[in-house]
């Protein structure tokens, strides 16, 4: 897969950090520019992508190597598609999103939960109950990600990861300030800095898996482990 030299220094990004001691955020860093309910907004079915096409199936290349066979997966901010492989046969797999509609059409989920994680940033499931926790072109929406990366953390088993995957396109009305304030090289820091401050996982890395660099969407993925 091309990468290109920007994508060798977003593989380096994550490689010797340097985060502040402390949580270094304010929660004006979370406001959006739309602070109506987040339902009235993902009220309306959106059965699109939200990536390009090449960017779609590298995303989908990735997971082939990263999910395996009879993993328990949870998807969260899913909806009407995961981009895991077609023939990925998971354990459960899992759909925790904002619109049912969307959820009841992704044909790889086993089951599904719509519930606003900008209102309640609890998941629904039993401590340890996972293998893989993913997450698509999302992160960028969830204003209580300190809380969110908690969950993520609790509901993983030990050893099980999470995977966000990003690029440079949203919905800016909705994507929290200091993500619209910063550049994919920052977007790669402040996601390994959400996995840092949980407490709760293994160093994160980057993996830059745009396919066509300048011509396509870029794509990285951020991933960690849970601490044994």
């Amino acid at each position: 897969m091309p990468i290109s030299l920007f994508g060798s220094i977003a593989e380096r990004v994550l490689e010797s950090p340097k985060f502040p001691e402390e949580w270094p955020y304010s929660p004006a860093d979370f406001t959006r520019q739309d602070e109506s309910s987040d339902a009235l907004f993902y009220d309306s079915p959106r059965l699109c992508y939200h990536i390009d096409d090449a960017a779609v199936s590298a995303l989908t290349q990735y997971y082939s190597q990263s999910l395996k066979e009879g993993e328990d997966v949870l998807d969260i901010c899913s909806s009407w598609v995961s981009h895991y492989p077609k023939d990925f046969k998971g354990g459960k797999v899992v759909g925790l999103g904002m619109n049912e509609y969307e959820l009841s059409q992704n044909p790889q989920l086993t089951d599904f939960v719509a519930k606003d994680l900008n209102d309640d940033p609890v998941f629904p499931f039993d401590d340890a109950s996972f293998d893989k926790v993913t997450c698509v072109v999302s992160v960028d929406y969830l204003n209580k990600p300190k809380e969110i990366f908690e969950e993520i953390g609790r509901v993983l088993r030990p050893g099980g990861e999470c995977l966000i995957s990003m690029s440079n396109r949203c919905f800016p009305t909705k994507a929290f300030r200091i993500w619209l304030q910063t550049n994919d090289l920052e977007h790669i820091f402040i996601t390994g800095s959400f996995f840092h401050y949980s407490g709760l996982f293994d160093a994160p890395s980057c993996s830059d898996i745009s396919p066509n660099p300048g011509r396509s969407d870029p794509l990285y993925v951020v991933r960690a482990a849970r601490k044994a």
